[in-house]
């Protein structure tokens, strides 16, 4: 497979560090990004800090962290061939105790940091007439549980969603796609310590691990004809649940 450039968003940890480390190994470039910069310094360490890899710290609600991502995969690497817009948060709160700066923290980094990290790379993809972008949304956004208040998070996810949709159409003639992947539950330091108790949400009846994910994002960045979907790597949440 032709060699890419991949720059991921919160890459420090769980999800984002799996998906730099699979394609790291896989003998991919990669740009990792945090909010964080001591983490991050920890991260670029723990995957080997060699030739194939450069990191930019800061927040990519802040469109000028996007840019600088994409300056260093150019200089670097030579192009920014696949994004993962992985970068986000989550957490309950029941909706009539949500106020305005609970909410702006979810807008801000999920949606807005996906927003315009996106729209710092594109002029780059279009350049190079290739493109992927993979964002990470949650089942969540079309399969509601009653019991994890959490409007606020799904909300921001959901228009994540939205956004992919009109980006596929907007970008894919121009050879550019953008897809969605969807995770369950998954075993990363965000769920903590009782993270298998969420189980039985999963038809599987188990939760996920990161390497589930970062199989399938290194899928669609290598696909030349996944554009527009959206793909829940959730054991079955979807789906349904199963019972105990």
């Amino acid at each position: 497979m032709k060699k890419q450039t991949i720059i991921v968003t919160g890459a420090s940890s769980g999800i984002g560090k799996e998906v730099a480390r699979y394609f790291l190994e896989r003998g991919d470039n990669v740009v990792i990004n945090s909010a964080t910069p001591g983490k991050l310094q920890q991260t670029y360490q723990e995957l080997g800090a060699g030739p194939n890899l450069a990191m930019v710290a800061g927040d990519v609600s802040d469109k000028r962290t996007g840019e600088q991502l994409v300056a260093a995969a150019v200089e670097h690497f030579g192009s920014a061939d696949v994004l993962v817009n992985n970068a986000g948060i989550f957490e309950t709160r029941p909706f009539l105790e949500v106020d305005e700066a609970y909410l702006h923290r979810f807008l801000n980094t999920n949606l807005k940091g996906t927003f315009f990290t996106t729209q710092a790379v594109i002029p780059q993809m279009l350049k190079q007439q290739n493109g992927v972008v993979i964002n990470i949304g949650t089942p969540l956004v079309n399969h509601a549980l009653g019991g994890a208040p959490a409007t606020a998070p799904v909300s921001s996810k959901g228009a994540i969603h939205a956004l992919t949709i009109q980006l596929a159409a907007e970008f894919g003639k121009r050879n550019i796609r953008v897809n969605l992947i969807a995770p369950g539950t998954i075993r990363t330091p965000m769920h903590g310590a009782a993270v298998d108790d969420s189980a039985g949400l999963h038809l599987v009846n188990r939760v996920g691990e990161v390497e589930d994910i970062a199989q399938m994002v290194y899928t669609v960045a290598k696909s030349n004809f996944i554009n527009g979907a959206i793909i829940n790597v959730d054991g079955g949440m979807a789906a349904g649940h199963n019972l105990n």
